[in-house]
């Protein structure tokens, strides 16, 4: 009986985590639904600029190539949970960032969440011990902090390469650990091929194309960085939703199983009627 008490208590437990990752879940994803558009936007203007000036120089553009891949310092931006019972989420993205750590090059991690913090200082890796920001209720503010410090630290050199590793849900049951570069900027990736007879809209760009881009850019990777949390926040409550409903399923079954055995235990050691 005792232990039967005790398996109900953290059925309680388990089902009310449930409940509670499942509405921070829908929270997350309407915010992302609701900012989507406007950067976007930004991605379609950056495309117009480089589909009229394809052969633009620009720093944001500046892929370093002539710096050896031993020498050719990357900055990984890893998103982990705060905490766990949240199935492999957490297994996932730290194993990503290991594939990525065992490649050429001067690695240093920006870490973003307690869990992925803590694994990656107990291997010795070289974590920025500034870049110390929670995952829960992700802001666009925060956002836009993480962007400049990376943005300063590439047009300053410290780094060559910018990466974001963080999970995105494709459905309900599935989801995937994904890396995404954020500096320097691809032009493929802003130039879709387009009809040769397509007409093309005269633009101005005041003071200089320059200048546009320095201000476009950075909000346009704030952006990106924002889509990147929200997903992996969204992410990782739908893990825990997951775990949290297989546990208690498995609490349900167990109750079962002591129920029977208990029952048991009475019919044998009831009084026999006379």
């Amino acid at each position: 009986q005792s232990r039967i008490n005790s398996v109900k208590d953290t059925m309680k437990i388990t089902n009310a985590m449930y409940m509670i990752s499942s509405s921070k879940m829908t929270h997350a994803k309407k915010k992302l639904m609701d900012t989507e558009p406007y950067f976007y936007a930004l991605q379609g203007e950056i495309s117009r600029i480089l589909r009229h000036l394809p052969e633009l120089e620009h720093h944001f553009f500046d892929i370093r190539e002539k710096i050896p891949a031993e020498e050719r310092k990357i900055g990984s931006i890893v998103v982990t949970a705060d905490k766990g019972l949240a199935g492999a989420y957490n297994h996932n993205v730290v194993k990503l960032e290991e594939e990525i750590l065992e490649k050429p090059g001067i690695h240093k991690l920006f870490v973003v969440g307690e869990l992925g913090r803590h694994y990656f200082a107990k291997r010795g890796v070289e974590i920025d011990t500034n870049f110390q920001y929670t995952v829960q209720k992700p802001t666009m503010h925060r956002a836009r902090v993480i962007a400049r410090e990376i943005v300063e630290k590439f047009l300053e050199r410290e780094l060559d390469e910018v990466d974001i590793i963080y999970t995105e849900m494709e459905n309900a049951v599935s989801m995937e650990t994904k890396r995404v570069q954020l500096l320097p900027l691809k032009k493929a990736a802003f130039m879709p091929k387009l009809p040769v007879d397509v007409q093309q809209e005269i633009i101005h760009m005041v003071p200089s194309t320059k200048d546009v881009l320095d201000q476009v850019v950075p909000n346009y990777i704030t952006g990106n960085i924002y889509g990147c949390l929200v997903e992996s926040y969204a992410s990782e409550n739908n893990a825990r939703m997951t775990a949290m409903q297989s546990s208690t399923d498995n609490a349900k079954e167990m109750l079962r199983e002591l129920s029977i055995q208990y029952n048991r235990c009475l019919l044998y050691t009831s009084p026999s009627p006379r």
